[in-house]
C-alpha cells in the first residue's frame, strides 16, 4: 500500500523573478547575437561567435519556457501529488504560489472544474459515470459530504425498510487515494452504500415485543447514536485503503417500506393502546385499594367481603371506562 510522503516546492514568487530574468537574458543574448552577426558581415570576419550566442539565447529561452510550466497554486485545503516519469515523489501541501519540477505528471487527482464525473441516482443506489474527462494534479483535502439516496433493505427481522445516510468525509492520505484505488470518489460512494446496507441488516427497525430482553437491544429507530457510531466504524474500516477518513455518518431517512407501512402502523397503535390501558389499570387498582382501606379504617361503614367486591367493581368501571359513568340508584339493599 502507498504511503504519503511530503514533497518540497520552491516559492513561486522567487522562481517568478528567475523566469523573468531568464526571458530578459534570452532577449539580450538574441540582440547581442544579431549585433555580432551584423558586425561580422561588415568586417568580413567569422560568424561563428554570433551563431553561438544565438544558440545560447535559444537554449535560455527554451529552458525558461519549460520552467514556466512548473508554476502552480494551492489554496487552503488542497494538495498536489507529484509523480516524475511514473514514480511517486511526494505530496505538496504548502499553500500559495509554488514552483516544482515542470516534468511532474499532471494527469492525476480530481476531475477538473466543469468536467466532473456524472452521478446518477437510481433505485439500487448511486451510479458513477466514469466518462472520458480531463484530470488535474490537485486533490482536495477539505471535508466533503455525500448525501445518499434512499435505498430499500431488510433489517435484522427481515422487514423491508427504506433508509438513507449522509457521510462527511475527507482525504487524509493522498498517495492511497490516487494510487491504491482507481477512483477514490466513486469508491467512497459505493462503500457508503454497502456499509449502510450491512449496518441496516445487523439491527432491527424497532422493538417487536415489550419485554426487558428486547427493550434493551439496539434498534435503528431508538438508538440513533449507537447506529451512527457503528456506521462510521464500518466506513472507516473499509475506506482506510483509499486514504479517506470519515468525520461523521448519520441516518437522514428511516421508514418502513410502503408495502408493510400500514401493518406496522396498526401494530404500533395497538402497542400504544395496550401500554395506556396498563397504566390506567395500575392506577385504578391503587385508587380502589386506597378507598376501601380508608373507608374500613374510619369505622363509619362496615364492609364485608361482598360489599368490598361490589365497591371495587363499581370503582374499576368508573376509573377504567372510556365514557362517563351513568350512576344507578339502588333504593333497596344489596341483598334485596
Amino acid at each position: 500500500m502507498s504511503v504519503e510522503k511530503k514533497a518540497h516546492a520552491a516559492s513561486g514568487w522567487t522562481m517568478l523573478g528567475v523566469v523573468v530574468l531568464g526571458y530578459l537574458l534570452s532577449v539580450i543574448l538574441f540582440v547581442m547575437a544579431i549585433m555580432r552577426l551584423v558586425m561580422a558581415d561588415e568586417l568580413g570576419s567569422s560568424e561563428t561567435p554570433g551563431l553561438l550566442v544565438m544558440l545560447l539565447s535559444g537554449l535560455v529561452l527554451v529552458g525558461t519556457i519549460i520552467a514556466t510550466f512548473g508554476f502552480f497554486t494551492l489554496e487552503p485545503g488542497q494538495a498536489r501529488v507529484c509523480v516524475l516519469f511514473g514514480k511517486y515523489v511526494g505530496t505538496v501541501r504548502d499553500e500559495g504560489l509554488r514552483w516544482a519540477n515542470p516534468f511532474y505528471s499532471r494527469n492525476l487527482g480530481m476531475p477538473s472544474a466543469g468536467e466532473g464525473m456524472g452521478i446518477e441516482a437510481g433505485e439500487t443506489g448511486v451510479k458513477v459515470a466514469l466518462g472520458s474527462h480531463k484530470h488535474g494534479s490537485k486533490i482536495s483535502t477539505r471535508a466533503r459530504t455525500y448525501n445518499g439516496e434512499r435505498i430499500k433493505v431488510n433489517d435484522k427481522m427481515g422487514n423491508p425498510i427504506e433508509i438513507a445516510t449522509v457521510v462527511v468525509w475527507r482525504v487524509v492520505d493522498t498517495a492511497k487515494a490516487v494510487f491504491d484505488v482507481d477512483d477514490y470518489e466513486s469508491f467512497v460512494f459505493m462503500v457508503a452504500e454497502t456499509a449502510l446496507r450491512h449496518v441496516a441488516s445487523v439491527y432491527a427497525y424497532d422493538h417487536m415485543e415489550d419485554d426487558d430482553a428486547t427493550a434493551s437491544s439496539i434498534t435503528l429507530r431508538t438508538n440513533i447514536e449507537e447506529v451512527s457510531r457503528a456506521l462510521k466504524a464500518e466506513l472507516d474500516r473499509k475506506l482506510a485503503v483509499a486514504g479517506v477518513e470519515v468525520d461523521d455518518a448519520r441516518l437522514t431517512h428511516l421508514a418502513y417500506a410502503p408495502e408493510i407501512a400500514q401493518a406496522m402502523l396498526r401494530r404500533q397503535q395497538a402497542e400504544a393502546i395496550i401500554a395506556a390501558r396498563k397504566k390506567i389499570v395500575e392506577g385504578a387498582v391503587g385508587m380502589v385499594d386506597m378507598a376501601v382501606e380508608q373507608l374500613s379504617e374510619g369505622g363509619t361503614i362496615e364492609l364485608d367481603d361482598e360489599r368490598k367486591a361490589t365497591m371495587a367493581t363499581n370503582l374499576m368501571v368508573v376509573l377504567c371506562g372510556e365514557s362517563e359513568a351513568q350512576p344507578v340508584l339502588n333504593t333497596g339493599t344489596l341483598y334485596n
